[in-house]
């Protein structure tokens, strides 16, 4: 990635703080993710937002588990602010484009949605590629989600009470996991999608104009999806769920964008797409910033504006 602000009249659009952020990591010179192999770029990104995100807040109860998965067992871990019994809780999938990314990379994040919301979350470390090819790694949430439904009584959890979300990779993986639920008759309250890729047959306008100088650049998603595709996919919505045949009954939705995105038109995308459906939608797009910014509280308050709000409408759904 070349970060080349002064010759993208785009750049523009971004605020103070993301151009000092943006030239401080031309500054630093990194090499790109794209052209580290898997293992390094795993280890360079959870030390990028090691570096970013905000310091994690207390929680009374932090809990290391697994959950049997498809494959074999799947690493969990579970935040809460009580012990308090039969707790609501909210399956949060972590993003990195199916194949960088883990618990710990989405803790901070976690933490404060369980400070805030009043809810249990739990994050999953599901398979990634490409020693496991999409889509294994929704094969995992699935699982997951299927057994906070049927056994999450068993860590003080109402299963009947359930959200699921995620960022980038893991708002597609949550909308896909949203869509088997209303097809399995899983009740879910809520799906709370941040940035998500829905669709990978379109070039959108927010793709010409924020693939390039910023930290999601043509080139990352182009390695991501080589990483990734693996034998064709028995349902192709199960990858874009912008395609799937039918958007009717699946759950309400809070869409977190960022202006400065390759991927905001995705959202908008598909915000309206389920609007359509009857779907009740509730958009937030914050301007000036970039993706992944969820992860970069150190620097951009809109982090924690960000999970502040998607806090309140997870309590929303889950306890009010």
């Amino acid at each position: 990635m070349t970060l080349e602000q002064d010759n993208n009249p785009h750049a523009a659009r971004f605020s103070r703080l993301t151009k000092l952020l943006l030239d401080n990591v031309k500054r630093a010179g990194f090499t790109p993710i794209h052209q580290l192999p898997v293992a390094q770029a795993r280890v360079a990104y959870m030390a990028g937002v090691g570096a970013s995100e905000l310091p994690h807040v207390p929680l009374v109860r932090v809990e290391n588990f697994h959950i049997p998965g498809p494959a074999g067992a799947v690493r969990a871990r579970l935040w809460a602010d009580s012990h308090d019994p039969e707790q609501p809780v909210l399956l949060y999938l972590h993003g990195g484009g199916f194949v960088i990314g883990s618990i710990e990379t989405c803790e901070s994040m976690c933490r404060q949605l369980a400070k805030q919301s009043g809810v249990a979350v739990v994050a999953i470390d599901y398979r990634l590629a490409p020693e496991h090819k999409y889509p294994a790694g929704l094969e995992d949430c699935w699982a997951a989600f299927q057994w906070l439904v049927e056994h999450g009584h068993s860590k003080g959890l109402d299963g009947g009470r359930i959200a699921v979300g995620g960022d980038s990779a893991g708002g597609t993986l949550s909308a896909s996991v949203a869509l088997m639920a209303r097809d399995a008759g899983v009740p879910l309250a809520l799906q709370a999608l941040v940035y998500p890729s829905v669709q990978t047959r379109l070039t959108t306008e927010s793709f010409k104009a924020y693939s390039r100088d910023t930290l999601l650049s043509a080139e990352l998603m182009a390695w991501f999806d080589q990483q990734t595709i693996g034998p064709a996919l028995k349902e192709a919505w199960h990858r874009e769920p912008l395609y799937a045949p039918d958007h009717r009954g699946v759950a309400p939705a809070w869409i977190g964008l960022a202006e400065c995105d390759a991927l905001a038109d995705d959202g908008h995308l598909y915000a309206a797409k389920l609007r359509e459906a009857g779907v009740n939608v509730a958009l937030r797009e914050w301007p000036g910033v970039i993706h992944d910014f969820i992860n970069m509280g150190r620097f951009l308050p809109e982090a924690l504006q960000l999970q502040s709000e998607m806090a309140a409408v997870v309590r929303q759904a889950l306890r009010d």
